[in-house]
């Protein structure tokens, strides 16, 4: 079944998402619906000029970080590379360089100007957080996503590379400073063969969604 939103800040159950993923079509990007959909599972991802379309996924891909895998050449670049890191200092910069990265299975970006525009809000409100990769003075990669401090999940949202290792030297920062602070996992949201290469999993939704309860 799929679910039709109106103005009421409401999602149905995220188990009756179809075989797809797809939940809901409709709404808006407001921070209220955003943090709720995240909340249940559920996230947005659509093309410009749609409506907004509500995915919960099963299964779901998640990293769970005590598995994440720092391959000998990511060791060396993380040693070696050059690289200096920074969080939060250019949240705009990263989501639209992500915005811009080219996808080789994608013919454009689902980071819409309206999507830009509501994560950057929830950066301000404290809820959207990002990691930045410097060469020098050069932003050359990073990633972003929700944080879900109450859960101990992060859900990212995406990444951008314009040198080798960028996005993955700050994904493993990422990943470090998460397992300071007790996280339980890092959503991922869907397969690829990207991160299944750095150590991330499928695992049924009913098991994912139990991970966002206190």
């Amino acid at each position: 079944m799929l679910h039709f939103l109106d103005k009421s800040l409401r999602f149905p159950d995220s188990t009756e998402a179809r075989a797809d993923g797809l939940l809901a079509v409709g709404g808006d990007l407001s921070p209220q619906r955003l943090l709720l959909a995240y909340r249940s599972g559920i996230f947005p991802w659509f093309s410009d000029g749609d409506p907004p379309l509500w995915w919960c996924p099963d299964p779901r891909m998640v990293l769970f970080p005590t598995e994440f895998k720092r391959s000998k050449s990511l060791r060396k670049s993380i040693r070696t590379g050059g690289f200096s890191i920074t969080q939060n200092s250019e949240f705009e910069a990263v989501i639209r360089a992500c915005a811009e990265a080219p996808r080789p299975d994608q013919l454009g970006t689902w980071i819409t100007e309206e999507m830009v525009q509501a994560y950057v809000e929830l950066h301000r409100m404290g809820h959207a957080h990002s990691v930045e990769v410097w060469y020098h003075d050069e932003l050359v990669g990073g990633l972003y996503g929700i944080d879900l401090p109450e859960f101990k999940v992060f859900c990212g949202e995406s990444m951008f590379s314009k040198q080798t290792d960028a996005s993955k030297v700050g994904f493993s920062f990422l990943v470090a400073s998460l397992l300071e602070q007790n996280y339980k996992l890092i959503d991922c949201q869907m397969y690829t063969d990207h991160l299944a290469s750095l150590g991330a999993r499928e695992i049924a939704r009913q098991d994912f969604l139990g991970y966002l309860k206190k």
